[in-house]
């Protein structure tokens, strides 16, 4: 495989996962909004599993290796302080992604530890580092 088409795997990879990571968080806004045992809740945990197993986790899986071969191939460097900030920002979204799993459980198991409000403020989180990561992409600071 060229690198160029890894290249495009990658980021058709980056964009289903950073959807994902949008998309979950408010979905859970939606969910704390109803009654446990609803049917209602039932869609949200049917939706939510789908989405975090269906999309999101092959989608970082995708991600992670094609980005490490990428690197791989391209000899880059972590010395180069851009490469090594992007990839504190992924290793943060894989963090995210984390926490937003152990939710979807807490969710299935009908516990509702957090609020809407919660949720909302969580949301941000993977917009930020997505800011971070794209300006070290294109950008290239400190490098």
């Amino acid at each position: 495989m060229s690198y160029d088409w890894l290249k495009v795997l990658h980021v058709l990879a980056v964009i289903s996962w950073m959807a994902g990571l949008l998309y979950l968080p408010r979905l859970m806004v939606y969910h704390c909004g109803c009654a446990v045992g609803s049917e209602s809740d039932a869609t949200f945990k049917i939706m939510e599993r789908r989405l975090l197993k269906g999309i999101m986790t092959p989608a970082m899986l995708v991600s992670l290796v094609s980005g490490g071969v990428l690197i791989w191939l391209g000899s880059w460097s972590v010395v180069d302080i851009w490469l090594a900030l992007k990839l504190v920002g992924v290793l943060l979204l894989v963090v995210c992604h984390g926490v937003m799993h152990r939710h979807v459980v807490a969710f299935a198991r009908a516990e509702r530890n957090y609020s809407a409000r919660y949720f909302r403020i969580f949301n941000e989180v993977p917009t930020l580092l997505m800011v971070v990561i794209v300006i070290c992409v294109i950008v290239k600071p400190f490098g």
